[in-house]
């Protein structure tokens, strides 16, 4: 372009390097004192793909200096000293920070009078306990991303379930659904109870690399889910899938047929675990003689309960399989009775007769 001088310049696109805008240096403030067991931090400690451990110090490539505070893996006394880091994010001396959640939110305005669900810590000039709602109203807007690890924060979990006294929910019922941090992101959900923990981990470090400015937001689906772990049912990644093709069901949880009549919701459940596994890949429900209770899923439990007993759409699917299971099961019998036999030519007789017919010669 031309200056006011009548020089020329020359306009030049930035290098990739250069356009580069993510963070060196982030903190993950990690509260679990939503209505839970705290298993998600548990679960978390068994992640090998990459270890917590290796997050922290700073063993993956690409990733910004991370420091967590989370009280199960906190090398801290407790107390205030804990809370130092949760405070001075409030106002507003800790940032960037990812703020992930672990446990249902109660709901605090059904009270009448004094009382609390759930607190995180004291207020310094009261004394009096500090709610988790108090801490989320002051956190989520100033997080870099917000996240909540497991099925109680995601949709409500266990003490969602109906009949509770608290009126628990989810973070985004409690955020709201089109709540967006300051970085631009909705709330990420990792459903699981607890957390698997490689789902965790991995969805984790793709929002660190996304504040890192190496990568893309992560891809969500339409319950704020990464869609690349939950975007295929139970049925799809589990080893006894192909019994309920050829219709042919458990009767008690010691076979290895597949488990819909005794109370197995994989084939509408999205979840990876059967795939995944539980820890270093071994493990998950089905794969160990569970079922599928439907732990990763929004309606959890109330959807899925009694939890023994056969899925509402179970003995209709399991009628109408049954013909066109039956033939196919046979059908492969049969198949498998000739492929298990070893061609006639396979002797040690003095005459060749396995077909070989050297015609190119003269």
């Amino acid at each position: 372009m031309t200056t006011a001088s009548g020089t020329q310049e020359v306009a030049t696109e930035p290098s990739r390097a250069e356009a580069r805008n993510g963070f060196d240096e982030i903190n993950i403030l990690w509260i679990s004192e939503g209505m839970s067991c705290d298993g998600d931090s548990v679960s978390l400690t068994a992640a090998g793909q990459p270890a917590i451990e290796d997050l922290i110090q700073g063993l993956v490539p690409g990733l910004p200096k991370v420091n967590l505070h989370n009280k199960v893996l906190s090398p801290s006394l407790g107390g205030e000293d804990f809370l130092a880091p949760y405070r001075a994010a409030i106002r507003g001396e800790l940032a960037p920070f990812i703020l992930v959640i672990e446990g249902s939110i109660p709901n605090q305005n059904i009270i009448q009078g004094e009382g609390y669900w759930t607190s995180f810590g004291n207020d310094p000039g009261t004394g009096q306990p500090l709610t988790l709602n108090w801490w989320i109203d002051r956190l989520a807007p100033k997080a870099w991303a917000v996240v909540a690890a497991g099925t109680c924060a995601t949709y409500g979990g266990i003490h969602a379930m109906a009949g509770n006294p608290t009126g628990c929910m989810g973070l985004a019922d409690y955020l709201g659904w089109d709540f967006k941090s300051e970085g631009a992101l909705p709330i990420v959900n990792v459903p699981g109870c607890p957390i698997q923990p490689e789902n965790f981990m991995e969805t984790l470090i793709w929002v660190l690399y996304h504040a890192a400015g190496a990568a893309p937001a992560p891809p969500l689906d339409h319950m704020l889910r990464p869609q690349w772990l939950f975007g295929k049912t139970v049925h799809e990644g589990c080893d006894r899938a192909a019994y309920y093709e050829q219709a042919d069901f458990s009767k008690d949880y010691n076979s290895p047929k597949c488990q819909v009549k005794v109370g197995c919701w994989g084939p509408v459940v999205n979840c990876n675990v059967p795939k995944r596994g539980w820890m270093a890949g071994i493990g998950g429900c089905p794969n160990v003689g569970g079922i599928c209770i439907g732990c990763t899923m929004p309606g959890f439990p109330d959807a899925f309960m009694p939890f023994m007993d056969e899925p509402a759409g179970g003995s209709l699917s399991s009628i109408l399989i049954k013909p066109y299971g039956a033939v196919i099961r046979r059908l492969r019998g049969i198949t498998n009775i000739a492929v298990n036999r070893e061609p006639k030519w396979h002797h040690n007789k003095p005459v060749l007769t396995s077909g070989y017919d050297p015609h190119w010669r003269p």
